[in-house]
C-alpha cells in the first residue's frame, strides 16, 4: 500500500493556493501581452499584404480600372493577355489583401475597389512623406547659409 502523503496545515494549503492565483495572474498577463503584440503584428502585416498586392503591375491596373467603378470579374480579363485562372488568381491576392470585395450577381462575379484600403497606405506615405519635406527644408536652410558664408568670403578675399 503506497505511503500517504502528510496532512497540511491550512496555512500550507493557502499558500499553495496563494502561488496558484498568482501563476494565473502571470499567465493571463502573458497572454495579455502576446495578444497586444500579436495585434500590432496584423496590423503591420495588413500594409504589407496591402503592399505585396499593390507590387504587381497587373493587380495596380486592375485596382486602376476599377477606380472607374465596378467590373465584372469578365470585364477585368479583357485588357489583360493572361488566362481566366491567372486573372483570377490576382483578383484573390486583392481580395485576400482586402482591396477589392468580389460579389456574386447571379451567375456573374463582380469586383469592388475598397477605397479605405488605399487610404491606408496613403496615410502611411504622407507620415513619410512630411518627414522628407522636414528635412528637405532644413536641409535648404544650411545650403542657403553655406551660400552666404561662401559670398561672404569670396568678397572679402576677392
Amino acid at each position: 500500500m503506497p505511503a500517504r502523503p502528510p496532512a497540511q496545515s491550512i496555512n500550507q494549503r493557502w499558500c499553495q493556493s496563494s502561488e496558484i492565483r498568482e501563476q494565473k495572474s502571470r499567465i493571463a498577463k502573458f497572454t495579455l501581452d502576446i495578444t497586444q503584440v500579436i495585434h500590432n503584428y496584423m496590423v503591420v502585416d495588413n500594409l504589407g499584404t496591402t503592399f505585396a498586392a499593390l507590387s504587381d503591375p497587373t493587380r495596380r491596373a486592375m485596382i486602376e480600372r476599377l477606380s472607374h467603378g465596378p467590373a465584372s470579374v469578365h470585364g477585368l480579363t479583357e485588357p489583360f493577355a493572361l488566362s481566366q485562372q491567372m486573372i483570377s488568381k490576382h483578383i484573390a491576392y486583392l481580395v485576400r489583401a482586402r482591396i477589392v470585395i468580389k460579389t456574386k450577381r447571379g451567375r456573374e462575379s463582380v469586383c469592388t475597389l475598397r477605397p479605405e484600403a488605399i487610404k491606408t497606405v496613403s496615410d502611411w506615405a504622407i507620415s513619410y512623406r512630411r518627414f522628407w519635406e522636414e528635412s528637405f527644408d532644413k536641409l535648404d536652410v544650411v545650403v542657403n547659409q553655406m551660400k552666404k558664408e561662401e559670398a561672404r568670403d569670396d568678397r572679402k578675399h576677392g
